[in-house]
């Protein structure tokens, strides 16, 4: 078992940056793998970054790529979300999500994860 505190949301204005952090407690990060997905009101939930410990291989989906960057503190069990030039459609509320699957796969859906934290809210003002 693992628990996932999400934290680092807020409000900034467009074209900012923030730096969201999943802190893990139970287990170490280094067997997970690891996504950050989003939800708006009335929206689904969707990945924008996602991480393989085991292969090392990341992903980003159009709408963040090169805006958004996943990166891992091992000593501190925390992921991390950079965000930079953040626009309005970037508000959301923010989740980190892991599972312990040991395979090489990135996971790109909710139903991929087994573990998630309770989320933080990002708002971003235009």
């Amino acid at each position: 078992q693992v628990q996932l505190v999400e934290s680092g949301g807020g409000l900034v204005q467009a074209g900012g940056s923030l730096r969201l952090s999943c802190a893990a407690s139970g287990r170490a990060f280094s067997s997970y793998a690891v996504g950050w997905f989003r939800q708006a009101p009335g929206k689904e939930r969707d990945i924008v970054a996602a991480i393989n410990w085991s292969s090392g291989r990341t992903y980003y989906p159009d709408s963040v790529k090169g805006r958004f960057n996943i990166s891992r503190d091992n000593a501190k069990n925390t992921v991390y979300l950079q965000m930079n030039n953040l626009k309005s459609e970037d508000t959301a509320l923010y989740y980190c999500a892991a599972n312990q699957r040991g395979d090489f796969y990135i996971y790109t859906t909710p139903a991929g994860y087994d573990y998630w934290g309770q989320g933080t809210q990002v708002t971003v003002s235009s």
